[in-house]
């Protein structure tokens, strides 16, 4: 049975994974989720202190960035789900 996934190839050198788009698409989606989990602090954040993570924009910022890499590398992404 042969395998049909073809592997993508990581770039070897630190020069190589600057210029490739693997590092830039992670650091894209990274951003991107901390603009939509900050929006989301100011939109539907907690004011009263007892949500842990919509309380703080840090929180919100920092969680919806590590969402945004967790929707970028899920198996479901790449079509292997």
């Amino acid at each position: 049975m042969e395998n049909s996934c073809e592997a993508k190839q990581k770039p070897k050198t630190f020069k190589e994974l600057i210029r490739s788009w693997y590092l830039w698409k992670q650091i894209v989606t990274f951003i991107a989720g901390s603009i939509l989990g900050f929006i989301y602090y100011h939109f539907v954040g907690c004011a009263s202190g007892t949500c842990p993570i919509t309380s703080s924009p840090f929180v919100s910022t920092i969680m919806g960035g590590v969402m945004g890499l967790f929707l970028l590398n899920s198996p479901c992404a790449s079509g292997k789900c």
